[in-house]
């Protein structure tokens, strides 16, 4: 899920650069369900038998608004972050930031793959990270 804010630039940066990438594109179909959420939105939103709102969300305010429920429910706290989740609904972890789609390549397989459950430390994803070799394209 890509947690986004309309003032966002670095989640602007994120839909042009990275959601554009047809091997991302392809890969993140085959392999996910994709959903954009906006952090600052006023969508009522059902999970785990509970609902979340954004009761001080201000339509007259421009810019940064008050954070929706789920995303304070989520932990999030910086714009743009990717939350990964499991079959059952349960966060996997969460990316923050702005990522290029070589970048953003090896979280997406680490997880669907489920090599992030054999991490005993962040040292071993960052090792993960760093050895990854990428196949998507610069386009």
């Amino acid at each position: 899920m890509d947690v986004y804010a309309n003032w966002c630039g670095p989640c602007k940066l994120l839909d042009k650069h990275t959601f554009s990438n047809k091997d991302l594109i392809a890969y993140v179909n085959e392999n996910f369900y994709a959903v954009k959420f906006n952090g600052e939105g006023i969508e009522e939103i059902y999970f785990y038998d509970r609902v979340f709102n954004n009761p001080k969300y201000d339509p007259k305010r421009k810019g940064k608004n008050s954070s929706h429920e789920f995303t304070k429910f989520l932990g999030i706290s910086a714009y743009p972050t990717m939350v990964f989740f499991n079959e059952n609904g349960g966060p996997i972890m969460p990316v923050v930031g702005y990522y290029k789609p070589q970048q953003l390549e090896p979280y997406l397989k680490m997880i669907k793959e489920g090599d992030y459950a054999s991490f005993s430390n962040p040292g071993d994803m960052r090792k993960y990270v760093s050895e990854f070799i990428s196949n998507f394209s610069d386009l």
